[in-house]
C-alpha cells in the first residue's frame, strides 16, 4: 500500500513539474501576444490563438529532436495561416468550408501510413485544425466578429507558439529537476488489416466530423464547434470501438464536471481580468492530472472555455446546456462511426496501432 501511495505521489510531482513547464510557455506566448495586440491593434482573439497553439503544441514537441523542430517551424505558421482562409470559408460557404475541414482532418491521420516523420507532420497539420474549433470566431457576439486576426499575424503567432515552447522546455531540461523521457517510438511493423489502421481512422474520423459538421449546423446554430471538437477528440487515437466509448464518456463525464464549476463561477458574478486568472488556474490544474484520467483535462477545458466565452461577452451561464448536448452529441457520433464503419475486429484489437497518439486525446 504505501509503496503504491509513493508511486502515485511521485507521478502527480512529475505531473506537476511538466504541467509548470507548460503553463509557464502558456503565459510567455500569451504575454507577448497581449503586446502585440496592443501595439498593432489586433483583436483580442490572437490571444486565444496563441494560448490554443502553444497548449497543443508542448506535448508534441517535449522530446522532439532539431529536426523535428525545424519542421515544425515550417509547417505550423503555415497551417496556422491556411486556418484562418478555412475560418472565413466556414463562415462564408459553410458546406464547402467543413468539407474542406473534414478532408484536412482526415488527411492528417492518412498519412501516417508513410512512417514516423510522415505521422509527426500530420499532428502539426492538426494543430491549428483543432485551435480553429477552440478559438470561438463563429460563436462570438455580432459586434466581436469584425478585425479578426488575419493570416499573417496567425502564422506570426505559430512561430511564436514553437519558440516559447523551445526556449522553456529547453531551459527546463537544463536546470530543472527533470529532463524530457526520450520517446520510445514503435518499431516499424506491417499491419495484417485490410484496410490499414491509417485508412480505417482516417475514414472514421472523415465520418464522425462530416456528421457533426451537418448536426452542428441543424440543431446548434453557431455553436457548431462543440459538436465538431468533441467528435475529433473521442476519435483521436482511436484504438478500437471500446477506446472511443470510453473517451465520449470520460469527456461527457468530464464536460459535466465543467458546466457545474463554470455555473458556480458564474453565479458569484467573476468577470474581467479575474476571469482570465481563474482560466489559466484551470487550465494548469486540468493539466496537472491530465495523464491519471481524461476526464479531468475534459473538465477544465469546458470550465476554461466556459470562462472565455463569457469574457468575450456571452452568456455563458445560459448556453451551459446547450454545451452539454453539444458534447453528447458529438460523443454519441464518434462513437457510431467507430462501432459501425470499418471496425478493428475484435481478435486483433490488442495490438498497438502505429501513430495513434494526438495532441489532444
Amino acid at each position: 500500500m504505501a509503496a503504491t501511495v509513493g508511486i502515485v505521489t511521485a507521478k502527480l510531482i512529475r505531473n506537476a513539474y511538466e504541467a509548470a513547464l507548460t503553463m509557464t510557455a502558456v503565459l510567455l506566448c500569451w504575454g507577448i501576444a497581449l503586446w502585440l495586440e496592443g501595439a498593432a491593434g489586433l483583436h483580442t482573439d490572437v490571444l486565444v490563438l496563441a494560448v490554443a497553439l502553444t497548449l497543443t503544441l508542448s506535448s508534441t514537441q517535449r522530446t522532439a529532436d532539431t529536426r523535428r523542430r525545424l519542421t515544425a517551424l515550417v509547417l505550423l505558421p503555415v497551417t496556422a495561416g491556411a486556418s484562418i482562409f478555412l475560418g472565413r470559408l466556414i463562415a462564408a460557404h459553410y458546406a464547402l468550408g467543413a468539407a474542406v475541414y473534414t478532408a484536412g482532418m482526415a488527411l492528417a491521420i492518412w498519412i501516417r501510413r508513410y512512417g514516423p516523420a510522415a505521422t509527426k507532420a500530420g499532428t502539426l497539420l492538426a494543430l491549428p485544425l483543432v485551435a480553429l474549433l477552440v478559438v470561438p470566431g463563429p460563436a462570438l457576439p455580432a459586434k466581436a466578429q469584425s478585425g479578426l486576426v488575419t493570416w499573417g499575424w496567425s502564422a506570426l503567432v505559430g512561430a511564436l507558439a514553437c519558440g516559447g515552447v523551445w526556449l522553456v522546455q529547453g531551459l527546463g531540461d537544463r536546470f530543472g529537476p527533470w529532463r524530457a523521457e526520450p520517446d520510445p517510438g514503435q518499431p516499424p511493423r506491417r499491419s495484417r488489416l485490410h484496410p490499414r489502421p491509417s485508412t480505417r481512422m482516417a475514414l472514421q474520423m472523415a465520418a464522425g466530423i462530416a456528421a457533426a459538421f451537418v448536426v452542428g449546423r441543424l440543431f446548434f446554430d453557431d455553436h457548431w464547434p462543440w459538436v465538431v471538437l468533441t467528435a475529433y477528440v473521442a476519435a483521436s487515437g482511436n484504438r478500437g470501438r471500446t477506446d472511443v466509448l470510453r473517451k465520449g464518456v470520460e469527456r461527457l463525464a468530464g464536460a459535466t464536471v465543467g458546466t457545474l464549476l463554470a455555473t458556480g463561477v458564474a453565479a458569484i458574478g467573476v468577470t474581467g481580468d479575474t476571469s482570465v486568472a481563474l482560466m489559466f488556474a484551470v487550465l494548469a490544474v486540468a493539466l496537472w492530472l491530465r495523464p491519471l484520467n481524461y476526464a479531468y483535462w475534459a473538465a477544465g477545458m469546458t470550465c476554461a472555455l466556459s470562462l472565455l466565452l463569457g469574457w468575450f461577452g456571452q452568456d455563458a451561464l445560459h448556453l451551459l446546456p446547450t454545451r452539454l448536448e453539444g458534447v453528447a452529441v458529438g460523443a454519441v457520433l464518434s462513437v457510431v462511426s467507430a462501432w459501425w464503419l470499418l471496425p478493428v475486429p475484435r481478435a486483433r484489437r490488442r495490438q498497438p496501432v502505429p501513430g495513434t497518439t494526438s495532441p489532444v486525446s
